[in-house]
């Protein structure tokens, strides 16, 4: 394995910041149920000391990740900050125990969750702040407008949104400039498809997450692919997303030391076109929305 291995991913520009193609996404560094704190506090910090060696320099997290947890650990692992280091954050969605998600996108709680994810973080600016899911009891815009105030007053450097169709996306950017967008989304789960189209489109990047969703099909079809390339499924998962569009910035998760070098380790991985297509063309893994 090189030194910083997940530069072979190629960078993507996300704003005026540059970023590795393959970042890290916080939510598994959290205890069970994405509850609490981790079961191994130092392995957590372990992990997150680990992926800026090798070379990652875009982390994801949100304050419901805990709630609170992971952002207070990576600032624990990492403060004060890489220069080149690029973390973004999430407000909107709230907790009331282990498994469990709540709406709340009112301009107030953000006003609020910004405020603490500064704290936490212990930065003076966030780099990208998204709306982690549209609150179907208050507009896309309301909510916008709130992040924008933060944004003006030096707060948020860019604005992203997560968990949105189309539709939200352009209404959000009657309000302010989105430079990225989050959903779910897998070679095995292609629902997002023309949400990937439309930020190709725009310049808009796009953060995959659930990349190795999938169905006995797609397990099947991965693992073969990984066979062939001395691979890991996984790995053969973030090869596709990865090539899957110039925009896409993947954040697989993990709690171990040993998978995020595995997973890092596959940033180089290239499918051929047949592999692509096999893989583009796999049954989809259907979700109850």
């Amino acid at each position: 394995m090189t030194k910083q291995p997940a530069k072979a991913a190629g960078n993507r520009t996300l704003g005026e910041l540059t970023v590795c193609r393959l970042g890290y996404g916080a939510m598994r560094i959290t205890g069970p149920g994405i509850w609490g704190p981790p079961k191994d506090h130092a392995a957590a910090l372990a992990v997150l000391r680990r992926i800026v060696e090798l070379g990652v320099n875009f982390i994801d997290t949100a304050d419901s990740y805990g709630p609170n947890v992971s952002e207070e650990l990576i600032a624990e692992a990492l403060a004060p900050y890489p220069k080149d280091l690029v973390i973004a954050t999430k407000g909107g969605w709230v907790r009331s125990g282990p498994g469990f998600w709540g709406h709340n996108a009112t301009p107030e709680h953000l006003r609020n969750a910004v405020e603490g994810s500064l704290k936490r973080l212990r930065v003076e600016r966030i780099d990208l702040y998204q709306l982690h899911i549209p609150d179907p009891m208050v507009s896309i815009e309301d909510s916008l407008e709130a992040l924008l105030e933060a944004q003006s007053q030096g707060k948020i450097r860019h604005i992203g949104l997560s968990n949105v169709t189309r539709e939200h996306i352009e209404r959000a950017r009657k309000v302010c400039p989105i430079v990225s967008v989050q959903n779910r989304y897998s070679f095995a789960d292609r629902e997002w498809d023309y949400v990937v189209n439309y930020c190709e489109q725009n310049g808009i990047v796009f953060i995959p997450w659930f990349p190795l969703a999938g169905g006995q099909a797609a397990q099947e079809a991965a693992q073969k692919i990984a066979k062939a390339h001395h691979a890991t499924p996984t790995q053969v998962a973030l090869a596709w997303l990865l090539q899957r569009s110039p925009i896409m910035l993947t954040i697989p998760g993990t709690s171990s030391v040993k998978h995020l070098e595995e997973n890092v380790g596959g940033a180089a991985l290239k499918l051929t076109q047949q592999e692509f297509r096999e893989l583009s063309h796999v049954a989809e893994l259907t979700f109850s929305r």
